[in-house]
């Protein structure tokens, strides 16, 4: 008897899904359905492995790459589903089975890349690897190869079985950081008995604050915190005590000397790491993470943010000066807070671009955002078309299920949308998978997409910020990424990319919510159906540059704060949790950022994506890969905008090719030369005057 075939059959992570496109039965999955299925999963593929190393025949693609590539099947599909549920609806039960199951998971990738009967195949494999053909085949070998020196695979006995202990720590510090961030972050948000108090808030954002209290059991109000330091009801709070306590309660989160303190298991998550690259031969963990990225190098990677800093500091502060003008007028003395700026922030729009955030949500409906604008652009560009499949259940009531069409008819994938904010979701948006695409496995795309918005009352609609229209386009950029994916080999499927390349596509995508004749389809009146107005819609538009100063200072501020905690090394002293605040003040001020009115975008006991996620000594890619997304939108343009035959070129080349190419020679084969940082910083307002 199999492992695989030891598992009850009545499990229905038994079996692969008789669902379209292998859709997950969530109708039928119960939580004690996962421990089995994880230990017959782990148990399958050791053996598939081992079969792997059994085999005397000459090392080969067809004898070592596919079926690696092909083995552990019950394992994907318990783990897909089980760590999807974990970000998006946490039960005390899921929380139990991940305390079982990060251990268990990690010892066994381990098992598999530290396997030396396998490293001796791959490692003889790869050195033929010249004479394959260039493509997928070559380029898995080499990823292979990599990912097991990278885990320690050349390592004597001894290291070896230290990096296994670290990584079993690891594994179990990371699900704390989240659970703690995600505990504190329900915990904090800001109650407020009298509505007189939210004067400013729009109608439905107040609609909205009084649901999420009702469903806490709490009478009034409720504004609840996203992942970010700044929260979107700092824009327009009138209440300056209000604004205060919403900031206060944001970067408190993890600090506070209570259960969810976050600062211990930050700390040591460090100090875990940065022993972890010194055993694997690295300087530092960011040296670790960045030598398997485009950036190459630390060095390149700040070269970029520390060259950015002095223009956006000096952007910054003149944009202080004129808000703290604003601040005086209201009769408010000294300096401007860091609860102030978006507020007044907003009024300046208001005057000088005509723009009324609050006033233009009714013109952002979430349905007609999808429908016209989002699949819109989806369809202009690559032929897509989206049909809402009712008769298909998601994980969550609320979880809609679309089939994804090309343009021939034939179905591509699924996508799953799960928009609102619950205390049983982690913060933030992300997209993620059930299925990856894979031609070897005969696997199609499941994606899923996640916000976090505030949930409406019934039958009222989801108007959205401008802040999260873009995240929707800038997520949807991810699943299209999943999507248009045309691999054979799922570990180069999708967004199988490097790091600072990953966000790319995404932030491209972000640039069809901002286009004149997108816009004119999906923004909307959700009551009227009139269009929004075309001064409006050129006020959008114009004040896009409106900010940039103290936007781009609070993601340098992130993105260095996150180089700080890596760069350092296994002989430096250790930093306690007492030390944590300080520490952080001075990073900040060793470059300059220590301006008081311009907190970081995370915090350090925030930082979900470096301490509980997967962007650790990577947050600069979202900087990285704006220097690539600017000088493609400006391709876009140049090419006639939202085109098929552009979107094709984008497709064939980038999208689709996941990580089975150079991703940086496949975006000089779209743009037809190196792209150039000249527009990021004209975009950012960073260029000389």
């Amino acid at each position: 008897m199999t492992p695989e075939s030891s598992l009850d059959p009545a499990n229905p992570f038994a079996h692969a899904s008789d669902l379209p496109y292998g859709l997950p039965p969530f109708g039928a999955i119960r939580e004690e359905h996962y421990l089995p299925a994880f230990r017959a999963g782990a148990a399958a593929q050791r053996a598939e492995v081992a079969a792997i190393v059994a085999d005397d025949r000459p090392v080969s693609v067809a004898t070592v790459l596919d079926p690696l590539e092909a083995s552990g099947a019950l394992l994907n599909r318990v783990a897909s589903v089980f760590f999807n549920l974990v970000g998006s609806s946490m039960t005390d039960g899921l929380r139990e089975i991940e305390s079982e199951a990060n251990p268990l998971l990690a010892a066994h990738r381990d098992a598999i890349v530290m396997d030396a009967g396998l490293f001796a195949k791959v490692t003889e494999l790869y050195a033929q690897r010249a004479e394959l053909p260039e493509g997928e085949s070559r380029r898995l070998l080499e990823r292979h190869y990599d990912d097991m020196v990278r885990a320690g695979a050349a390592l004597p006995a001894e290291g070896q079985e230290r990096l296994r202990e670290i990584n079993q720590e690891l594994s179990r510090l990371a699900a704390t950081f989240r659970e703690d961030l995600r505990a504190d972050t329900n915990e904090l948000a800001v109650h407020l008995d009298e509505e007189a108090r939210l004067e400013g808030l729009p109608a439905d954002a107040v609609a909205s604050a009084r649901a999420a209290a009702h469903e806490r059991g709490l009478r009034g109000y409720l504004l609840t915190l996203i992942l970010p330091t700044g929260q979107p009801a700092l824009a327009t709070l009138k209440d300056r005590t209000v604004r205060q306590g919403l900031y206060v309660a944001s970067i408190s989160r993890g600090r506070r000397d209570n259960a969810y303190d976050t600062r211990p298991t930050l700390t040591r998550i460090v100090a875990l790491r940065a022993e972890k690259a010194g055993l694997l031969g690295f300087a530092n963990h960011a040296a670790y993470v960045v030598a398997d990225q485009t950036a190459k190098t630390v060095d390149s990677v700040m070269q970029l943010l520390t060259g950015l800093v002095g223009p956006a500091v000096e952007n910054a502060r003149q944009e202080q000066a004129e808000l703290t003008e604003r601040l005086h007028a209201d009769g408010f003395e000294g300096e401007l807070q860091p609860w102030d700026w978006a507020y007044y922030a907003e009024r300046v729009a208001q005057e000088r671009f005509a723009r009324d955030s609050a006033g233009l949500r009714p013109y952002f409906e979430l349905n007609s955002v999808l429908r016209e604008g989002i699949f819109a652009a989806a369809n202009g560009l690559y032929g897509l078309n989206f049909v809402p499949r009712k008769d298909l259940q998601g994980y969550e009531e609320g979880v809609d299920v679309y089939e994804a069409f090309d343009e021939s008819g034939a179905g591509v994938g699924l996508v799953l949308t799960d928009w609102y904010a619950r205390d049983a979701k982690r913060g933030g948006a992300w997209m993620s998978s059930f299925v990856d695409q894979s031609r070897l496995l005969g696997h199609a795309p499941v994606i899923v997409i996640n916000l976090n918005l505030n949930r409406p009352p019934a039958g009222s609609p989801t108007l959205l910020t401008l802040d999260e229209l873009s995240t929707a386009f800038h997520e949807f950029g991810h699943v299209l990424h999943g999507l248009l994916s045309d691999v054979r080999y799922p570990r180069l499927s999708g967004t199988s990319v490097p790091r600072d390349f990953v966000e790319f596509p995404s932030q491209v995508n972000e640039m069809w919510a901002w286009q004149p004749e997108l816009l004119r389809r999906f923004a909307v009146h959700h009551e009227t159906g009139e269009p929004l107005p075309e001064a409006a819609l050129d006020s959008v538009i114009s004040a896009q540059s409106y900010g940039q100063g103290f936007l781009t200072v609070e993601m340098l501020a992130a993105s260095l704060l996150d180089q700080a905690w890596h760069q350092r090394g296994p002989a430096d002293p250790e930093i306690t949790p007492e030390q944590v605040n300080t520490f952080e003040r001075q990073v900040l001020a060793s470059y300059g950022l220590d301006l008081d009115a311009v907190p970081p975008r995370y915090g350090s006991t925030y930082y979900e994506h470096i301490f509980g996620g997967g962007y650790s000594a990577g947050y600069y890619s979202y900087l990285w890969s704006e220097v690539l997304d600017a000088d493609t939108v400006e391709w876009f343009l140049g090419a006639g905008g939202l085109t098929r035959e552009s979107g094709e070129k984008f497709r064939r080349e980038l999208l689709s090719r996941g990580g089975s190419v150079d991703v940086m020679a496949a975006l000089e084969r779209v743009l037809g030369r190196p792209p150039r940082l000249e527009p990021l910083l004209e975009r950012r307002g960073l260029l000389p005057a």
